[in-house]
């Protein structure tokens, strides 16, 4: 005698499981938004929130290991706060130097 056939039963094998599109992070959609608030409205505490988020952004994707995604989003957001506060240095840095330079040359009365 041989075995019966095979009775084809809907089971949870993973090819019937519907693929779902990993949902952007919310951290990585906040980072992008404080960048452009950085660039706009509140330059220095939008781009230091930027690279908080940005970079708490980068961690969570890494760890939802494909759940979640932006990391796109989040690069974006760090970028534009990197810049904006690499800029808010340098323009720092060369009003000390001519502040300086005008005392030592008597150009301020």
């Amino acid at each position: 005698m041989g075995l019966p056939p095979a009775l084809n039963v809907p089971g949870n094998s993973a090819e019937e499981l519907p693929l779902l599109a990993p949902k952007d992070s919310s951290l990585a959609i906040a980072s992008l938004i404080t960048g452009i608030l950085g660039w706009t409205l509140v330059p220095i505490l939008g781009s230091v929130a930027a690279i908080i988020t940005g970079h708490l952004a980068k961690k969570e994707i890494r760890e939802s290991q494909g759940a979640l995604s932006g990391n796109g989003l989040s690069t974006a957001g760090l970028i534009m706060g990197y810049i904006q506060l690499g800029s808010i240095l340098v323009i720092a840095i060369v009003l000390i130097v001519l502040m300086l330079v005008a005392k030592n040359n008597n150009w301020l009365l």
